[in-house]
């Protein structure tokens, strides 16, 4: 009980340097110095709308193509960006067409909604009205 009572001890201003010291260099070897900045390719861009009446808004400048390329290709859809999925969650709906063609005068693969007698009845059942 009498260790609980007792406020911890605070460091001497010796200690408290070594560890500001300490604290600095780690900070300093995780650091690292960006100078070439770029658009993330995987981030969805959301445009702001410009005001019409300001003026350094109305200075028309030379479209970067790069640039525009860049932010093209970024919102395209994953199947017209990768040849393959890129994720397990991709794989499924990856290839979209149909494996034959649908042929709609066949019966056999084709089964269009058909209304009779008894899906009109069923139909009034399940809605609750009386027949």
């Amino acid at each position: 009980m009498a260790a609980r009572s007792r406020e911890k001890e605070r460091p001497d201003a010796v200690q408290q340097n070594r560890l500001l010291c300490e604290r600095v260099r780690k900070e300093l070897q995780c650091q690292r110095l960006h100078t070439q900045y770029s658009v993330n390719p995987l981030h969805r861009v959301h445009t702001v709308t410009k005001k019409p009446m300001s003026w350094h808004d109305n200075i028309e400048e030379p479209a970067d193509a790069k640039f525009l390329n860049l932010i093209h290709h970024a919102a395209l859809e994953p199947t017209k960006k990768y040849s393959e999925p890129q994720t397990e969650s991709q794989e499924i709906g990856w290839n979209t067409t149909p494996l034959i063609h649908v042929d709609r005068t066949d019966c056999r693969l084709y089964f269009p909604r058909r209304r009779t007698e008894i899906t009109k009845y069923g139909y009034h059942v399940a809605r609750g009205g009386a027949v």
